[in-house]
Protein backbone atom coordinates (compact mmCIF):
# COMPACT_ATOMS: atom_id res chain seq x y z
CA UNK A 1 0.00 0.00 0.00
CA UNK A 2 2.47 2.72 0.84
CA UNK A 3 4.20 1.85 -2.35
CA UNK A 4 1.47 2.30 -4.07
CA UNK A 5 1.01 5.49 -2.59
CA UNK A 6 4.48 7.14 -3.36
CA UNK A 7 4.25 5.59 -6.52
CA UNK A 8 0.77 7.63 -7.36
CA UNK A 9 2.85 11.00 -5.91
CA UNK A 10 -0.92 12.40 -5.31
CA UNK A 11 -0.70 15.68 -3.61
CA UNK A 12 -2.62 17.77 -1.94
CA UNK A 13 -4.56 19.49 -5.30
CA UNK A 14 -5.55 16.08 -6.05
CA UNK A 15 -8.85 14.49 -5.76
CA UNK A 16 -8.21 10.45 -5.91
CA UNK A 17 -10.65 7.92 -7.12
CA UNK A 18 -10.36 4.68 -6.07
CA UNK A 19 -12.29 1.32 -7.09
CA UNK A 20 -12.57 -1.54 -5.24
CA UNK A 21 -11.56 0.14 -1.89
CA UNK A 22 -12.25 -3.88 -0.02
CA UNK A 23 -11.08 -3.07 3.54
CA UNK A 24 -9.97 0.76 3.35
CA UNK A 25 -6.17 -0.15 3.14
CA UNK A 26 -5.08 1.92 0.47
CA UNK A 27 -8.00 4.43 1.20
CA UNK A 28 -6.65 5.03 4.32
CA UNK A 29 -2.79 5.71 2.81
CA UNK A 30 -4.30 8.34 -0.13
CA UNK A 31 -5.75 10.58 2.60
CA UNK A 32 -2.63 9.99 4.74
CA UNK A 33 -0.43 10.90 2.03
CA UNK A 34 -2.47 14.58 2.22
CA UNK A 35 -4.52 14.35 -1.03
CA UNK A 36 -7.53 16.80 -0.94
CA UNK A 37 -10.05 14.14 -0.92
CA UNK A 38 -10.84 10.32 -1.65
CA UNK A 39 -13.96 9.48 -3.62
CA UNK A 40 -14.13 5.30 -3.10
CA UNK A 41 -16.32 3.29 -5.35
CA UNK A 42 -17.41 -0.12 -4.10
CA UNK A 43 -19.98 -2.21 -5.72
CA UNK A 44 -20.28 -4.79 -2.57
CA UNK A 45 -23.04 -2.66 -0.15
CA UNK A 46 -21.58 -4.37 2.86
CA UNK A 47 -17.96 -2.75 2.36
CA UNK A 48 -19.19 0.54 1.05
CA UNK A 49 -21.42 0.88 4.20
CA UNK A 50 -18.19 -0.25 6.65
CA UNK A 51 -15.70 1.72 4.58
CA UNK A 52 -16.56 5.42 6.48
CA UNK A 53 -16.22 3.69 9.79
CA UNK A 54 -13.11 2.37 9.38
CA UNK A 55 -11.55 5.67 8.56
CA UNK A 56 -13.46 7.06 10.98
CA UNK A 57 -12.00 5.26 13.61
CA UNK A 58 -8.32 4.40 12.13
CA UNK A 59 -8.00 8.26 11.18
CA UNK A 60 -10.73 10.77 12.66
CA UNK A 61 -9.40 13.67 11.42
CA UNK A 62 -8.99 12.62 7.40
CA UNK A 63 -12.97 11.27 7.42
CA UNK A 64 -14.13 14.33 5.79
CA UNK A 65 -12.09 13.84 2.82
CA UNK A 66 -13.92 10.51 2.19
CA UNK A 67 -16.75 10.20 0.16
CA UNK A 68 -17.70 6.80 -0.52
CA UNK A 69 -20.33 5.75 -3.47
CA UNK A 70 -21.86 2.37 -3.45
CA UNK A 71 -22.39 1.33 -7.33
CA UNK A 72 -20.30 -0.38 -10.27
CA UNK A 73 -17.12 1.09 -11.71
CA UNK A 74 -18.27 -0.29 -15.14
CA UNK A 75 -21.06 2.68 -14.98
CA UNK A 76 -20.42 5.32 -13.25
CA UNK A 77 -20.77 8.60 -14.66
CA UNK A 78 -19.75 12.16 -13.43
CA UNK A 79 -22.89 12.35 -12.34
CA UNK A 80 -22.21 9.96 -9.40
CA UNK A 81 -19.28 11.48 -7.84
CA UNK A 82 -19.87 13.78 -5.56
CA UNK A 83 -17.94 17.25 -5.06
CA UNK A 84 -14.66 18.08 -7.67
CA UNK A 85 -13.99 16.31 -10.46
CA UNK A 86 -11.07 13.46 -9.66
CA UNK A 87 -8.11 14.29 -11.28
CA UNK A 88 -6.17 11.04 -10.40
CA UNK A 89 -7.42 7.28 -10.48
CA UNK A 90 -5.13 5.19 -7.78
CA UNK A 91 -6.83 1.87 -7.24
CA UNK A 92 -6.54 -2.43 -7.09
CA UNK A 93 -8.42 -2.76 -9.72
CA UNK A 94 -10.27 -5.99 -9.65
CA UNK A 95 -8.30 -8.56 -12.43
CA UNK A 96 -11.57 -9.89 -13.63
CA UNK A 97 -12.82 -6.52 -15.21
CA UNK A 98 -10.03 -4.46 -15.08
CA UNK A 99 -9.20 -3.60 -18.54
CA UNK A 100 -13.24 -2.41 -19.52
CA UNK A 101 -12.95 -0.58 -16.09
CA UNK A 102 -9.79 1.31 -16.89
CA UNK A 103 -10.62 2.03 -20.43
CA UNK A 104 -14.40 3.45 -18.75
CA UNK A 105 -13.20 5.50 -16.67
CA UNK A 106 -10.45 7.22 -18.59
CA UNK A 107 -13.68 8.07 -21.36
CA UNK A 108 -15.91 9.08 -19.05
CA UNK A 109 -13.61 11.14 -16.45
CA UNK A 110 -12.06 13.30 -18.91
CA UNK A 111 -10.53 15.12 -15.51
CA UNK A 112 -8.01 12.09 -14.65
CA UNK A 113 -4.78 13.30 -15.83
CA UNK A 114 -2.74 10.85 -14.32
CA UNK A 115 -3.54 6.76 -13.31
CA UNK A 116 -2.31 4.03 -10.99
CA UNK A 117 -3.42 0.82 -10.83
CA UNK A 118 -2.68 -2.36 -9.84
CA UNK A 119 -3.72 -5.46 -12.31
CA UNK A 120 -2.71 -8.84 -13.01
CA UNK A 121 0.98 -9.24 -14.23
CA UNK A 122 -0.17 -10.70 -17.52
CA UNK A 123 -2.83 -7.64 -18.12
CA UNK A 124 -0.13 -5.26 -16.99
CA UNK A 125 2.49 -6.58 -19.84
CA UNK A 126 -0.03 -6.04 -22.32
CA UNK A 127 -1.64 -2.48 -21.33
CA UNK A 128 2.67 -1.39 -21.58
CA UNK A 129 3.04 -3.24 -24.63
CA UNK A 130 4.54 -1.40 -27.68
CA UNK A 131 3.64 -2.76 -31.27
CA UNK A 132 5.87 -5.63 -32.33
CA UNK A 133 5.74 -7.40 -28.98
CA UNK A 134 3.93 -11.09 -28.14
CA UNK A 135 1.69 -8.85 -25.68
CA UNK A 136 0.77 -6.28 -28.08
CA UNK A 137 -2.85 -6.22 -28.26
CA UNK A 138 -6.73 -4.28 -28.26
CA UNK A 139 -5.70 -2.91 -24.79
CA UNK A 140 -2.44 -1.96 -25.28
CA UNK A 141 -3.62 0.76 -28.42
CA UNK A 142 -7.00 1.58 -26.47
CA UNK A 143 -5.16 2.77 -23.56
CA UNK A 144 -2.93 5.03 -25.78
CA UNK A 145 -5.70 6.55 -27.19
CA UNK A 146 -5.94 8.40 -23.62
CA UNK A 147 -2.80 8.21 -22.32
CA UNK A 148 1.13 7.46 -21.91
CA UNK A 149 1.80 4.43 -20.70
CA UNK A 150 4.83 2.58 -18.58
CA UNK A 151 5.41 -0.40 -16.22
CA UNK A 152 5.50 0.87 -12.66
CA UNK A 153 6.52 -1.90 -11.24
CA UNK A 154 6.11 -5.61 -9.79
CA UNK A 155 4.25 -6.85 -6.48
CA UNK A 156 4.37 -10.60 -5.64
CA UNK A 157 1.85 -12.47 -4.73
CA UNK A 158 2.87 -13.38 -1.06
CA UNK A 159 1.86 -9.60 -0.03
CA UNK A 160 -1.50 -10.62 0.15
CA UNK A 161 -4.14 -12.41 1.85
CA UNK A 162 -4.93 -14.91 1.21
CA UNK A 163 -2.25 -15.53 -1.84
CA UNK A 164 -3.53 -15.75 -5.45
CA UNK A 165 -2.66 -17.80 -7.98
CA UNK A 166 -0.69 -15.25 -9.99
CA UNK A 167 1.72 -11.80 -9.95
CA UNK A 168 0.30 -8.27 -9.99
CA UNK A 169 2.29 -5.59 -11.53
CA UNK A 170 1.83 -1.84 -11.33
CA UNK A 171 0.94 0.35 -14.54
CA UNK A 172 1.08 3.98 -14.82
CA UNK A 173 -0.96 6.18 -17.36
CA UNK A 174 -0.25 10.08 -17.82
CA UNK A 175 -3.36 11.54 -19.80
CA UNK A 176 -2.48 13.07 -23.56
CA UNK A 177 -4.38 13.82 -25.95
CA UNK A 178 -5.87 11.88 -28.59
CA UNK A 179 -4.37 10.98 -31.77
CA UNK A 180 -4.89 14.27 -34.43
CA UNK A 181 -7.27 12.47 -36.55
CA UNK A 182 -10.87 12.90 -38.92
CA UNK A 183 -11.77 9.27 -37.31
CA UNK A 184 -13.81 9.45 -34.40
CA UNK A 185 -12.87 7.17 -30.93
CA UNK A 186 -15.19 4.82 -32.13
CA UNK A 187 -14.33 4.19 -35.43
CA UNK A 188 -10.78 3.93 -34.68
CA UNK A 189 -11.68 1.55 -31.92
CA UNK A 190 -13.49 -0.85 -34.34
CA UNK A 191 -10.70 -1.36 -36.41
CA UNK A 192 -8.73 -2.40 -33.48
CA UNK A 193 -10.99 -4.66 -32.61
CA UNK A 194 -11.00 -6.13 -36.18
CA UNK A 195 -7.14 -6.71 -36.62
CA UNK A 196 -6.55 -8.46 -33.47
CA UNK A 197 -10.29 -10.11 -33.77
CA UNK A 198 -7.73 -12.57 -35.99
CA UNK A 199 -4.24 -11.40 -35.52
CA UNK A 200 -2.86 -14.46 -36.84
CA UNK A 201 -4.28 -13.27 -40.48
CA UNK A 202 -2.76 -10.25 -42.40
CA UNK A 203 -4.61 -6.94 -41.86
CA UNK A 204 -6.02 -7.64 -45.66
CA UNK A 205 -8.50 -10.63 -44.49
CA UNK A 206 -8.67 -9.49 -40.56
CA UNK A 207 -10.21 -6.23 -42.14
CA UNK A 208 -12.45 -7.80 -45.05
CA UNK A 209 -15.42 -7.65 -42.63
CA UNK A 210 -14.84 -3.89 -41.33
CA UNK A 211 -14.22 -2.92 -44.69
CA UNK A 212 -16.92 -4.83 -46.67
CA UNK A 213 -14.52 -6.97 -48.86
CA UNK A 214 -10.86 -7.92 -48.64
CA UNK A 215 -10.10 -5.42 -51.52
CA UNK A 216 -12.26 -2.82 -50.01
CA UNK A 217 -9.44 -3.56 -46.90
CA UNK A 218 -6.71 -3.87 -49.36
CA UNK A 219 -7.62 -0.13 -50.68
CA UNK A 220 -7.96 1.28 -47.37
CA UNK A 221 -4.63 -0.12 -45.94
CA UNK A 222 -3.14 1.31 -48.81
CA UNK A 223 -4.23 4.58 -48.63
CA UNK A 224 -3.19 4.69 -45.25
CA UNK A 225 0.23 3.56 -46.21
CA UNK A 226 0.26 0.40 -44.55
CA UNK A 227 0.80 -2.76 -46.08
CA UNK A 228 -2.06 -5.16 -46.63
CA UNK A 229 0.51 -8.02 -45.92
CA UNK A 230 0.64 -6.40 -42.31
CA UNK A 231 -0.90 -7.98 -38.84
CA UNK A 232 -2.25 -5.78 -36.18
CA UNK A 233 0.05 -6.41 -34.04
CA UNK A 234 2.84 -3.76 -35.98
CA UNK A 235 0.48 -0.95 -36.15
CA UNK A 236 0.82 2.12 -33.86
CA UNK A 237 -2.03 3.88 -33.09
CA UNK A 238 -1.39 6.63 -35.28
CA UNK A 239 -1.20 3.90 -37.98
CA UNK A 240 -4.92 2.44 -36.62
CA UNK A 241 -6.66 6.20 -36.71
CA UNK A 242 -5.36 6.83 -40.28
CA UNK A 243 -6.50 2.95 -41.41
CA UNK A 244 -10.08 3.72 -40.11
CA UNK A 245 -9.99 7.73 -41.83
CA UNK A 246 -10.45 5.42 -45.36
CA UNK A 247 -13.46 3.73 -43.99
CA UNK A 248 -15.68 5.83 -46.24
CA UNK A 249 -13.60 5.93 -49.46
CA UNK A 250 -15.28 3.84 -52.16
CA UNK A 251 -13.24 0.41 -53.09
CA UNK A 252 -11.99 -0.10 -56.46
CA UNK A 253 -14.22 -0.96 -59.08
Amino acid sequence: MRRIVRTAAAGPDDVVLEVGPGLGSLTLGLLGAGVRGVVAVEVDPVLAAALPGTVAERAPALAPRLAVVTGDALRVTPADLPGPAPTALVANLPYNVAVPVLLHLLEALPGLRRVLVMVQAEVADRLAAGPGSKAYGVPSVKARWYAEVRRAGSVGRSVFWPAPNVDSGLVALTRHDPPATSATRAEVFAVVDAAFGQRRKTLRAALAGWAGSPAAAEAALRAAGVDPATRGEQLDLTAFAAVAEQRSRPAPA
